[in-house]
């Protein structure tokens, strides 16, 4: 499994020492399908390309902003590109996504993009932060759907999330670092580990309400990977701020 971290060019060199591989975060969609850069060092080379469309317009004129994409990658010996998309995407950019996947697979490049985002020859990156059903039968699932793991990547998010019980919805209130080790300190919790989730949680009590937490560490990270990787996924992907304090332990990636 090919394990990446996206990283920022500022935080590029922190990050060196615990990865080969990296999704460079320098790239957004401007004005008129632009391809915007921030400033990278000079010997930035290899990797993939990553894009963003955080407040980006829409994408009128996707060939520009492909033919832009592929002179980068070019120039900077990318292997592929990493679609870092906010929200459910719009139709521009599902048309986008599908025109740079044949675009890059004619290079003998790679596009992987979030699952709701989809396209044929692009590769589908499944979320790890689960807060409900099984972990590994998700995988299972995602798997069937899109014609064997191979063909998929995981997105490794790591999960800190607060549920007030009974949490119907579905949906808890996510934790900073910083919240969330303060609750700890403050609470002094017994933590446990969810087999299904595989995630770890405790509970305590607020205003008279029970509270969940649910929140990965290095080892449930880990796992995760472990397990992805038994069932065929071929590609793995961190966020570099989301396991900053926990690169020491979780090792070279």
């Amino acid at each position: 499994m090919q394990i990446y971290l996206a990283v920022t060019p500022g935080e590029y060199q922190s990050a060196a020492k615990y990865s080969r591989l990296f999704a460079h975060v320098a790239y957004r969609i401007g004005p008129e399908s632009q391809l915007l850069r921030q400033s990278l060092l000079l010997q930035t080379h290899g990797g993939l390309l990553t894009l963003g469309d955080q407040d980006a317009p829409p994408i009128s004129a996707p060939e520009a902003l492909c033919a832009g994409i592929l002179r980068e990658c070019a120039r900077r010996s990318y292997t592929g590109v990493l679609l870092d998309f906010e929200a459910r995407p719009a139709a521009d950019r599902k048309v986008f996504a599908a025109m740079l996947a044949q675009q890059l697979r004619k290079t003998r490049r790679t596009l992987y993009v979030p699952e709701s985002c989809a396209v044929s020859g692009a590769v589908p990156l499944i979320c790890t932060a689960l807060s409900g059903g099984s972990f590994p039968q998700r995988l299972q699932e995602a798997a069937r759907q899109f014609g064997g793991a191979e063909h998929l990547g995981l997105d490794v998010q790591r999960l800190r999330m607060d549920f007030t019980l009974p949490a119907k919805s579905g949906e808890g209130r996510p934790l900073s670092a910083d919240e969330f080790r303060a609750l700890v300190e403050k609470e002094s919790p017994a933590v446990f580990f969810s087999q299904e989730l595989c995630a770890r949680y405790f509970t305590y009590m607020q205003d008279q309400e029970t509270h969940f937490v649910l929140f990965d560490d290095e080892s449930t990270l880990r796992q995760k990977l472990k397990t992805g990787e038994a069932m065929g996924f071929s590609t793995a992907f961190f966020m570099w701020p989301e396991i900053r304090d926990i690169a020491p332990k979780l090792g070279r990636l």
